[in-house]
């Protein structure tokens, strides 16, 4: 990068940070507001005492002087100053030229609108986070895969496809299906490879499932799947699906999947 454009950025940084110290009172982080003040918002001590950092650290930093911060670093000091998720991902693209780390279980809310416009679909849709815990759905996707009747913990797309039996049963295309979820999950996986809670659904299903344990040793996945193809009725009739995802959220890695009949 130029020297230039590292100036630049640097600039751009000291703007960000002073923008939103000043945005920000003492009453809206719990501090208390008594006596003048010659600026607005907080002041650096403030910033650096809610966020844990030294002050001549924090104030260098947003000085945009030529230091090292890292990663715990930026997210305390988004959280004091409370960015939202897309404010966090500019702060650290401005630093470190780079997104935050990705957190992969989350069972955020999803914005009523995206609610709203799944429910008035008429296919089955659900949106998942990165470790493909289901979030939201539509009636359609429910009465197709009954999320609302599994416990929280259950409600994980691979782990619904790989250890539940009576779902399996339903699954004529079972092997074709599971090998190519597993397949795009490898790339999922690539976001967050030593993210706990990734580690802990691969453990967890390891030991659940032979033939997920078996496919999870072999590095030559190359067919991928966002949804499952084939499901069957309770009267045993076959549907077949394709599917189609959609980024909700960027910055918390949330995507809907729409399954759509190719009969």
């Amino acid at each position: 990068m130029s020297g230039r454009s590292l100036e630049r950025t640097r600039s751009e940084l000291t703007e960000f940070l002073l923008h939103h110290r000043h945005k920000l009172t003492p009453a809206d982080v719990g501090l208390s507001s008594a006596g003048r003040r010659r600026t607005p918002g907080l002041r650096r001590e403030e910033v650096a005492t809610l966020a844990g950092v030294g002050l001549t650290w924090y104030t260098w930093f947003e000085q945009g002087r030529d230091i090292n911060v890292s990663e715990s670093f930026l997210l305390r000091v988004s959280q004091a100053l409370k960015l939202d998720d897309a404010e966090c991902c500019h702060l650290f693209l401005l630093a470190h030229r780079r997104p935050p780390p990705v957190e992969a279980y989350q069972w955020q809310f999803i914005p009523p609108r995206i609610q709203t416009l799944m429910d008035g679909l008429a296919r089955p849709v659900y949106v998942m986070n990165l470790r493909w815990d289901v979030i939201a759905w539509n009636a359609e996707a429910d009465r197709l895969l009954d999320f609302a009747g599994r416990a929280l913990p259950e409600r994980n797309i691979l782990r619904m496809v790989y250890a539940d039996p009576t779902l399996r049963r339903r699954l004529p295309a079972w092997h074709r299906d599971a090998y190519r979820l597993l397949a795009q999950f490898r790339c999922d996986l690539a976001a967050a490879p030593e993210d706990p809670a990734m580690q802990a659904l691969i453990k967890e299903l390891t030991v659940l499932s032979p033939d997920f344990r078996r496919w999870w040793e072999k590095p030559d996945l190359e067919t991928f799947g966002h949804g499952i193809g084939t499901i069957a009725d309770a009267d045993g009739t076959q549907r077949d699906y394709d599917h189609e995802t959609l980024i909700v959220d960027e910055h918390r890695h949330l995507k809907m999947v729409a399954y759509f009949s190719s009969a």
